[in-house]
């Protein structure tokens, strides 16, 4: 037996788990959107990041990465362990059929897992649904958990897709909307601009640490 996941956020820079190949490619009828909360990596459950998820849309492509794991079921086994626990606001397991590039109408692969989140706000605690393009970015902006903040997932997404060749309009304009808020000008290109102008957009929770964590003069790289 042979595992396959589909990764479209974080997983398709990082993986975190031992795979044996990594094939660039697309699923059909699903898109991504930046809908749903994570408390525990890149926000907290006062002030949660905005992570994408996948919403059904007829006709859209969602371009990502497909990861294999070979090599016998405990194998397996440790690689879906691992990504259940990272997973873990995602409440929902979807095997899809994955297409490469140029060859659009037979699947190059079946019964490919993906991690998915139902778009319910009752029964998901995690779906924050969707928001205003301004609102979802000064969220991003000025989000931080234990394993960094939510820019650079943002941001880190968009290089991710230039890397694999299949930028996103929607990343684009998010990440651009960031910036704005930032006091970045440009794609890839900083000025520097005092967290003083940004009171209004910093959760009163926020703790020294967390607002040592925004510095003053942001940059791509942190």
């Amino acid at each position: 037996m042979v595992l396959w996941v589909f990764g479209y956020g974080s997983l398709v820079w990082n993986p975190g788990f031992d795979y044996d190949e990594k094939v660039i490619g697309f699923i059909k009828d699903y898109k991504r959107v930046f809908d749903l909360a994570c408390i525990d990596h890149r926000g907290t459950p006062e002030h949660p990041a905005r992570t994408c998820t996948l919403e059904q849309s007829e006709g859209a492509i969602c371009w990502g990465a497909a990861f294999c794991v070979r090599g016998g079921p405990e194998k397996e086994r440790l690689a879906m362990e691992y990504l259940e626990r990272r997973e873990c606001e995602y409440d929902r397991k979807t095997l899809v059929d994955f297409y490469k590039e140029g060859n659009t109408s037979a699947p190059a692969l079946t019964g490919i897992i993906v991690f998915t989140s139902t778009p319910d706000k009752v029964s998901n605690k995690y779906y924050l649904g969707p928001a205003p393009l301004e609102d979802m970015a000064r969220q991003i902006a000025t989000a931080v958990g234990p394993c960094g903040n939510n820019r650079d997932y943002l941001f880190l997404l968009e290089k991710a897709m230039s890397d694999i060749g299949h930028e996103e309009d929607m990343v684009i304009e998010l990440a651009n909307e960031v910036r704005k808020v930032l006091g970045m000008v440009g794609k890839g290109s900083v000025k520097e601009k005092k967290l003083a102008g940004l009171p209004h957009l910093l959760p009163a929770h926020m703790s020294a640490i967390q607002l040592h964590l925004l510095p003053e003069v942001i940059t791509l790289d942190s």
